[in-house]
């Protein structure tokens, strides 16, 4: 999808998604109730087979082609990993992914608790309940153009933390019923709009070569905290009790808003995930196999005596986007020769990644880069060497 598009995109998949999550477990507590259990599964098993023929008429865009050599698996996948540890941006979304699933997948853990215990209910009554998330998730879907041009990031993330945590609270401690199908509702708007919210924020925020990487690790991070906060929950409950572990994870939900402050949401500017062509060609004499390596790259600064201070504060801007595209190791050093004279080091594992790290570059790299250039002494240019492993 093209860049400004993502959000809505993002929004009508959670809709059609929270749509069948309310629909499903409502048609299934009918088809338990008049037909039995096995008509269930049955069900559930044409409808994933229907699933596997729509995936074949309907396949996935193929890769648009590269000159660059392929990636392995195990490599693609560190890339990725590595992308998001030293990405601001990225690392921030995924760690508050993480907490409101945990703290969140309380209320969906128990809710079969809730329905038998608290109301009443049957297997009917539990998918009315699932019905009511859903309910509300695809309302707040149809409205979450209008809300996110009227609200910011954060504001749309805390609103819905409070209502979840509060609707939490309600469903653990209310007497009537109707209350807390109306809480069900508003819980279900809230984990659909902070959910896409995430969601959004972590895909505009990667650049075009790790955007589907950034995508798979937000369903992990998410359906990963999900399921073993699910565990948790559980085994919480039975130590202290429905009503205290739910209250429990109100509270966490809340208290989950303080991680806004050291970790803050935001969607990556355009130039930050704009690929851009990198500064000059590679010559090498005899270039290596793309599995050969380590490699080592050195790019060399002879600057003015009196920028040295600048120089090295604007360079250390460097260390993060050489380390998130694909570099292990990275460090500058003063040449003892000569005071003007400064080398930029970083290792990358292979020749094949090297080459994909200085595809990587964004608009945003070349601008630090261009910021560090500037220091360079009058008639002087950088020089780059790089050196291939051999024992």
């Amino acid at each position: 999808m093209p860049r400004d598009e993502l959000g809505p995109a993002i929004t009508v998949v959670s809709v059609a998604y929270n749509g069948a999550r309310a629909l499903g477990p409502s048609l299934a507590g009918f088809v338990f109730a008049h037909f039995g259990g096995p008509w269930v599964f049955v069900i559930a098993t044409l409808s994933t087979l229907w699933m596997l023929r729509s995936i074949r008429r309907w396949p996935p865009l193929p890769h648009p082609p590269s000159r660059l050599p392929p990636e392995r698996l195990w490599g693609g996948m560190l890339a990725g990993l590595r992308f998001a540890w030293h990405s601001q941006a990225i690392f921030a979304q995924l760690l508050r992914t993480m907490a409101f699933s945990a703290t969140g997948s309380a209320l969906w853990a128990l809710l079969p608790v809730i329905g038998q215990k608290r109301i009443g209910l049957g297997a009917s009554g539990f998918g009315l309940l699932m019905g009511c998330l859903g309910v509300g998730a695809v309302a707040a879907g149809l409205s979450m153009a209008r809300v996110r041009t009227r609200f910011s990031l954060e504001g749309v993330v805390a609103t819905g933390c409070l209502t979840f945590a509060t609707a939490t609270a309600v469903a653990a401690w209310s007497p009537w019923i109707w209350t807390i199908y109306g809480a069900l509702m508003f819980s279900g708007a809230a984990w659909m709009s902070v959910m896409s919210t995430f969601n959004t924020a972590t895909q505009t925020s990667a650049p075009p070569w790790v955007r589907a990487r950034a995508s798979s690790m937000h369903a992990l991070c998410a359906l990963g905290a999900f399921s073993l906060g699910s565990a948790l929950w559980g085994a919480v409950s039975g130590l202290i009790g429905l009503q205290a572990a739910l209250s429990l994870s109100a509270a966490g939900m809340a208290g989950g808003l303080l991680l806004a402050r050291p970790f803050p949401l935001r969607m990556g500017a355009t130039e930050d995930v704009t690929p851009a062509a990198p500064w000059g060609d590679v010559f090498v004499v005899d270039e290596p196999a793309p599995e050969a390596g380590p490699v080592a790259v050195e790019i060399a600064y002879r600057i003015r005596l009196e920028d040295v201070h600048a120089f090295l504060d604007e360079l250390s801007h460097l260390r993060a986007p050489r380390r998130r595209d694909g570099a292990t190791f990275w460090r500058a050093y003063r040449d003892l020769a000569d005071p003007t004279r400064y080398v930029e080091r970083f290792i990358v594992t292979s020749w094949a990644d090297y080459l994909h790290q200085r595809a990587r570059a964004t608009v945003a790299d070349q601008e630090i880069e261009a910021r560090v250039r500037a220091f360079l002494a009058d008639g002087e240019a950088v020089t780059m060497q790089h050196y291939i492993a051999e024992r």
